[in-house]
């Protein structure tokens, strides 16, 4: 225990003079993986306040819509509150019953119109297209945490390869092979290895509860689309 915290501490010192004094293979890799991870940190965090915001868009606009009765009360509440996906989609399917009807009275009555077959295909199409729309908006920065992910391990393996195949150059240039010779040289290519795996896992872990969330995302939309839908049937358009 007494020995324990020197060797601690000297093999920290030799770790630093690894990163720092590494050939220029290593001083790429490690630059490039760094980049990578502290673009992973920007993205998850920005990921992170949007989902947290909307998961507060998403319940005000619930308490709100759950007070009315109508299509046509729903749709004038939504407007006087702030853009918000679940918003849009209502306004949305609203503006199509509106359309179809010549717009509403400037008395502000409920719009008289009763939907065909045709006319509903075409209203569950732009609710569908209203979704996926929301959908890929959301999952914007998504591709980038998973090419980080799978870049930045096998860069940080390609520096390990390039390190240990220099390392054995070095070995047979030198004519020496005892273990004193090739540990240096070895434990520098480590590096990179562990500097892409630092990058990845981060990332990684990201991606898949950021798509567990889109997921939940587009399965809260797609069922306040199929509740429009119900009210309309509810209140006789169908």
């Amino acid at each position: 225990m007494i020995l324990q915290a020197p060797m601690q501490a000297a093999t920290s010192g030799k770790t630093l003079q690894i990163l720092i004094g590494g050939d220029l293979t290593t001083q790429i890799v490690l630059g490039i993986t760094a980049i990578f991870s502290l673009a992973s940190w920007v993205i998850i965090f920005w990921k992170l306040g949007q989902f947290r915001r909307l998961r507060r868009e998403g319940a005000r606009f619930l308490q709100v819509v759950e007070r009315t009765q109508r299509i046509e009360e729903a749709a004038k509440a939504a407007m006087r509150l702030p853009e918000s996906p679940y918003s849009r989609l209502l306004r949305r399917g609203y503006a199509f019953l509106s359309d179809l009807s010549g717009g509403e009275s400037a008395g502000g009555s409920p719009l008289a119109v009763t939907l065909t077959d045709v006319q509903l295909h075409a209203l569950k199409l732009t609710l569908d297209q209203t979704v996926d729309e929301e959908r890929d908006a959301m999952a914007g920065g998504l591709v980038w945490l998973a090419i980080i992910a799978v870049v930045s391990p096998l860069l940080g393996l390609l520096g390990t390869v390039i390190g240990v195949m220099d390392a054995f150059l070095g070995i047979t240039a030198t004519g020496t092979s005892n273990i004193a010779s090739v540990a240096p040289g070895i434990a520098e290519a480590l590096v990179t290895t562990v500097g892409g795996l630092v990058a990845a896992i981060p990332a990684v872990i990201a991606y898949n509860y950021f798509a567990s969330r889109l997921g939940e995302f587009a399965g809260e939309l797609d069922g306040f689309s199929t509740d429009f839908l119900a009210a309309l049937a509810r209140e006789g358009r169908l």
